[in-house]
Order: structure tokens, then C-alpha cells, then sequence
């Protein structure tokens, strides 16, 4: 038996293999068992029709694409526009039956045309909805329609027996296992920056139950510089060389595995874990699906995919060692050629920011198609939009927090990617001039020079009381601040830490200039305005303490102390009407007309919000499963009734519209207990405004 060389027991080839282009298109074009690949293309295609109830909003598409609702659209691709309300449940059921034929493996190749078609054009019609992982998801499916997935496991096998179990060319797995590596490898090289590599990044994520095993012998700061952020960054940068290799690839998959069950648990980012999990068997021997179920009982083979008999030869492969050897031929050549610009075409997208400048940002080029997944953290403290009317020169200004007519779904202004938000408040949005191929001279950078006061901001924090909160401001020179405070706020001050600001107090007209290290009371229920008047960047933080917050905590801790005193018998005194609801509780539809104190009702609302939480925090597996399966079972119903209900308005016409809402009705049903009553609203709760 001939032995195996030390390269290709590593990396399954010889060198001479690509000595020439003719060896290495016979390479490429190697017949290899077909059954890993049918594998991953039943699992793909089954998140895929999941996801498209979910993230891709098949479930929410009226609130989404109301007829001639404006929508986020990319530049470049603003052609494009949303179909009638009606004929885009059409284009989703075509997307969802495409992805049900790539998990069926039944009509193979329409069904991929059938669902990237309809998937790219969902997801170029909305901005907004940029990822990612939806770009992976995208790119895929482009892949999988140039492959021969349907060998194995797949219905159109019992319809054409040639394609039953037949061999697939080597570029198939090839392709596949090069995206995955570049979206691990790439996602590490793009957290070697300075906030990933000092943990400042995903600072939050170690207060997570998820890594409480961890702060049992690690602080918190520990954990999420060394486990999250350390930890992220090595599989990243470690993950597809440790999957390629047979002797760490059993630990690769385990540690791979953990990452993406955790991720599915820390974000809301819909199959991406799962599909994620579904590329790693991709990277063992791909005859593995056939020694895995073979070990299953006899009984259930008629069900699992094909365990014992060998592929077939297929004219997709070349085969250089038969006694009747196969030259290659064009489509073998095209192959190979399609394979190799392909993966140099994924390893020069995320760095081909120098092409695409008018997309460069805070973070050069589109967030999705350069990996950098969670590397960059950010939350806006103030957003204030100015609009001038044309006509008659009118000056008004916009809430940035207000929807959009796309119902709760799109926020008015974007405040994490700056291609969709001005900065410099000098430029008329309307008139700004753009290109994808020059620098955006209006796009404010980031000011990555103050990082070094990071440290100072987080010992400034830890110096205050847990009743005074503070704000870090940066500004540009010639730039100026305009702000509120609140009535709420007592002892609210500002102080320079950097450069030279001039604070004008509106109503008083009166303007004082602080220099680094000085500080100034500010008037509660009045606008200032912070102008920098140095000629570097400044930055300054807000002092300031909510004393209706604080008034309000104290009431909370005498009615708590005198609940308590009541039910342990230690208080004397009879309790007056309006604090009964103490002991009996707050009854919903009598609490608006009787006598009950207002700190009370807000007192045992908050109490009762608080034990629903608790409730929902230490319920058992099989609860939160329950609770995980009543929402996706009613999400997944509304958008098959919708959808439904679209097919029957293109086909037979409108209904009368009492029927028509009384169907709608029927699909927004929700669970008994929803998650809305879940997070009431505490609107009768004070709260500030511009701070």
C-alpha cells in the first residue's frame, strides 16, 4: 500500500500537485464523497427558511415596506424599490421555498436561484439592516449555486439516478472552507485593534450569567480582558487553522462550538451561531456523515442519508488515475479559474477601503464585508438634527429618537455608522456632496487621540457616589455644544479636562471661558451652549445628581421598610386607605379610581416588574425553552397568516375590509403572557432629558 507523504497527511495534497497549472486544476477538480457537503446544504437551507421568518422580517413585513414608505437604501444600488405590499409577501414565499429546495436538495439548482435572487434584493433594498453575518449568508447561497450539493441526500437523487450519490470536485469544499477561515481570520486580525486589544470593546459582556464559572476565581476585569476580549481575539485569529488540521481539529470544533453557543445566548443575531456551527463539520474527512450514521440501528436507515455504498463518478470531476483517465476540460479549467479569484477577491474586500472612500467611516469601508464583528462599541450621548425649510427659511429640529413611517423598525437617525449621520453640523445634508470613490470632507473622525483619558474617565466614575452620574464630552474646534438640563438635575457642573471651551448661559447672557482642570455651576431648567475655542480638540465631563431620582428612592425605601413592618407584625399603627394596596396589592381596574397614593401605585409597579424579572432570571430550562417556542411559534404564525393572506388578495382580489381586519387581527394574536406585559412601561416615572 503506497503511504502517505508528510504534506499530504497535513494538507491532503502533494506539492507537485501545484506545480503546474494542468496538476492544479486536476486538483481542484479531485472527486471527493459528496456527503459532507449534502449535509451542510440541508442544514443551510433550513436556517435559511427559519431566518427569513425572523431576521430577514417576513414576520413583520407590513410594519417594514408600507406602500410608498421611504426606506434606507444603499447608494449605488437606489434603483431598486420595494414592490407593492402584496407582491412582497410574493417575493418572500419565492425566497422561502427556495431555501426549503436547498435543504430538500428538490430542484436543486432553481431553488438556489430561486432564493439568492429574491435574498439580494431584500437585502440591497435596506441600509439599515447591513451585517455581517447577512452578507455571509448572502454570499453562501451564491456559492451553493455553483456547487453540486444535490449528490447526496438529496431528492433530486431518487429523480436523476446519475446524480445520486455522485462525486463532487474538490473546489466545491474549497470555496466553502477558504469563507469560513477568512470570516475567523479576518474577524482576528481586525480585533488586534487598540479597543479590542485593552477591553474596551464588549466591556459589558462579563457582567453576563454566562461567565460567572470564570469570576469565580477571576475578577471581573479579568474576565472580560482575558476571557472575552483574549479569548475572542485568539479563536478568531486561531480557529480555521486549528479546524484544517486532523490532530487539533476534535479540540477546534469543541472550542469553536462553546463560542457560538455562548454568542447565540450574548446577542440577538439570529441562525448566524447556528450556521456558524453547521460550517465546522465541513473541515473533518467528508465521508464522515457516513461512518457517523452508519452507526445508527438498522431500522432508521431508510430515513439517514446513504451509509454504505460508494460515490459514483461524475462528469463535474476529473480523474487522471483511471485506466481510461479523464483529461480536464473547459468547465474544469473555469472552475479552478473561479476558485482562485474568488477567495483573492474575499482576502482584498476588506482591505479595499482605499477604492471605496466615500463608504470610509469611523472604521474604513462597510462594516459587513471587512469582518470587524463587535471590534467597535459605541453609544451617542446627544444627536440634535436641524432642518431648515427651503421655502420659507424656517428653522425646526427633528426628535432623533422618533421611528420612521416604517413603523417601530427603523430608527429615525443611525448613530453607530457614520455614513448615515452627519456629524458636521456646518453642512446642509440635502446639498453634500458624495462619491464612493472620494473622502466625505463632511464626515467628522473619530477621536481616537483622547483615548488615552479612558483610564481617568473610569477612575473619575469610581470616585463619585452611587447617587451622581457623569458625562465625558468630546467636541471639534469651531464646534459647539448646545444643551438642557433638566429641573431633575441639582448640582449639575461641567469641567474641562482638555483644551479651552466658552460656556454660554442663554438666559442669563452671560459667557465665562474654562481652561483645563476649571469647572462651572450650571442653571437646572435652562439651555448653555459649550463652544471649543482651542485649537485642538476639547473634552469636558457633566457632574450633575437626579434629585427627583433620589427623592424618589428614598420614598421606595420607607414603603418598602413599612411593607415589611406590616407583614412581620412589628407595626402598630393602622394603615390609611390610600396605603392599603401595600398589603392587598394594586388591582389594575380599580387603581385608577380609587384612593391609592400615586408613590404607591408606582411603587408596587415597579415591585411587580421586578419579581417578573426575577421570575423570568431563575426560571428552569424547560421554562425558558417554553418561553423561547411560544414567541417563535407566534412569529413564525403571523408571517405564514400574512403571507396567506397576500396570496389570496393577488389571486381572487381584496376582501371587504371589516374581514380584512378581523383576518390581521386573527395573525397578530399573541401569547397569553406577552412579552410587552412583560416590560411595562413605567411612564409615570421621572426622567431627564438632554443629560
Amino acid at each position: 500500500m503506497h503511504s502517505r507523504s508528510r504534506m499530504q497527511r497535513l494538507f491532503g495534497f502533494e506539492k507537485e500537485d501545484l506545480s503546474s497549472w494542468h496538476r492544479f486544476v486536476c486538483l481542484l477538480n479531485r472527486p471527493t464523497d459528496p456527503a459532507s457537503l449534502g449535509i451542510f446544504r440541508c442544514l443551510f437551507g433550513m436556517l435559511m427558511a427559519v431566518d427569513i421568518t425572523q431576521e430577514r422580517g417576513l414576520s413583520h413585513l407590513d410594519y417594514k415596506y408600507l406602500d410608498g414608505a421611504p426606506i434606507c437604501r444603499f447608494p449605488l444600488f437606489n434603483f431598486l424599490e420595494p414592490l407593492p405590499m402584496d407582491w412582497m409577501y410574493c417575493v418572500y414565499l419565492v425566497m422561502f421555498l427556495g431555501a426549503v429546495g436547498i435543504m430538500l436538495g428538490w430542484f436543486y439548482r432553481l431553488s438556489c436561484l430561486m432564493f439568492i435572487s429574491t435574498y439580494w434584493y431584500i437585502f440591497f433594498l435596506d441600509k439599515t439592516a447591513w451585517n455581517n453575518h447577512s452578507y455571509l449568508y448572502g454570499l453562501i447561497g451564491f456559492q451553493l449555486t455553483l456547487m453540486d450539493a444535490n449528490r447526496y441526500w438529496a431528492i433530486d437523487g431518487l429523480r436523476n439516478p446519475k446524480k445520486r450519490n455522485a462525486h463532487v470536485p474538490l473546489w466545491n469544499y474549497t470555496i466553502l472552507r477558504a469563507q469560513i477561515f477568512i470570516v475567523y481570520f479576518i474577524a482576528g486580525v481586525k480585533k488586534l485593534d487598540a479597543d479590542w486589544v485593552e477591553g474596551y470593546s464588549m466591556k459589558y459582556l462579563a457582567h453576563h450569567w454566562l461567565f460567572d464559572p470564570f469570576k469565580v476565581i477571576l475578577p471581573v476585569e479579568l474576565v472580560s480582558l482575558m476571557v472575552v476580549h483574549g479569548g475572542g481575539l485568539i479563536l478568531d485569529l486561531t480557529a480555521g487553522y486549528l479546524l484544517f488540521f486532523d490532530v487539533t481539529r476534535p479540540a477546534a470544533i469543541i472550542f469553536v462550538t462553546y463560542f457560538h453557543c455562548m454568542n447565540s445566548q450574548l446577542f440577538s443575531i439570529g441562525m448566524f451561531p447556528y450556521t456558524m456551527l453547521a460550517t465546522s463539520p465541513l473541515f473533518c474527512y467528508a465521508d464522515w456523515p457516513r461512518r457517523f450514521f452508519g452507526r445508527f440501528p438498522e431500522f432508521l436507515q431508510f430515513v439517514l442519508p446513504l451509509t454504505s455504498d460508494e460515490p459514483r463518478p461524475s462528469p463535474s470531476c476529473v480523474y487522471p488515475t483511471l485506466s481510461q483517465p479523464t483529461a480536464p476540460r473547459f468547465r474544469h479549467k473555469m472552475a479552478a479559474f473561479f476558485t482562485v479569484v474568488y477567495i483573492a477577491e474575499q482576502l482584498f474586500l476588506p482591505y479595499s477601503h482605499f477604492i471605496t472612500k466615500g463608504y470610509n467611516n469611523w472604521t474604513n469601508g462597510l462594516y459587513g464585508y471587512s469582518w470587524d464583528m463587535m471590534v467597535h462599541s459605541r453609544t451617542h450621548q446627544h444627536v440634535k438634527i436641524t432642518y431648515k425649510d427651503g421655502v420659507t427659511g424656517q428653522i425646526g429640529y427633528l426628535n432623533p429618537g422618533v421611528s420612521t413611517t416604517q413603523a417601530t423598525l427603523t430608527p429615525l437617525v443611525n448613530t453607530t455608522h457614520a455614513p448615515l449621520v452627519i456629524f458636521d453640523p456646518r453642512v446642509d445634508v440635502v446639498k453634500a456632496d458624495w462619491s464612493p470613490f472620494r473622502p466625505n470632507p463632511w464626515l467628522m473622525p473619530l477621536l481616537v487621540d483622547l483615548s488615552p483619558w479612558r483610564t481617568k474617565f473610569e477612575e473619575v466614575e469610581e470616585s463619585l457616589d452611587n447617587q451622581t452620574e457623569v458625562v465625558f464630552i468630546a467636541d471639534f474646534p469651531g464646534l459647539h455644544l448646545e444643551n438642557y438640563v433638566s429641573e431633575d438635575l441639582g448640582n449639575t457642573s461641567v469641567q474641562v479636562l482638555q483644551g479651552q471651551v466658552q460656556v454660554e448661559m442663554v438666559d442669563e447672557k452671560k459667557n465665562l471661558t474654562l481652561t483645563s482642570g476649571e469647572k462651572i455651576q450650571l442653571p437646572a431648567g435652562a439651555y448653555h451652549k459649550v463652544y471649543t475655542v482651542s485649537e485642538t480638540p476639547s473634552c469636558y465631563m457633566y457632574i450633575y445628581v437626579n434629585t427627583t431620582e433620589v427623592e424618589l428612592q428614598k420614598n421606595f425605601t420607607k414603603l418598602l421598610e413599612l411593607q415589611e413592618r406590616v407583614r412581620n407584625g412589628t407595626e402598630t399603627e393602622p394603615l390609611p386607605p390610600e396605603l392599603q394596596p401595600l398589603i392587598t396589592g394594586l388591582d389594575d381596574e380599580v387603581a385608577e379610581v380609587n384612593d391609592t397614593d400615586p408613590m404607591v401605585r408606582l411603587f408596587l409597579k415597579r415591585q411587580k416588574r421586578m419579581q417578573e424579572v426575577k421570575k423570568r432570571r431563575e426560571a428552569s430550562l424547560l421554562e425558558r425553552f417554553d418561553r423561547f417556542a411560544t414567541k417563535k411559534y407566534y412569529m413564525i404564525r403571523r408571517g405564514v397568516l400574512m403571507t396567506a393572506i397576500a396570496m389570496r388578495n393577488l389571486a381572487v382580489g381584496l376582501p371587504p375590509l371589516e374581514q380584512l381586519r378581523s383576518e390581521i387581527d386573527y395573525a397578530n394574536m399573541k401569547a397569553p403572557e406577552s412579552e410587552a406585559a412583560q416590560k411595562e412601561s413605567l411612564a409615570d416615572e421621572p426622567r431627564h432629558g438632554e443629560l
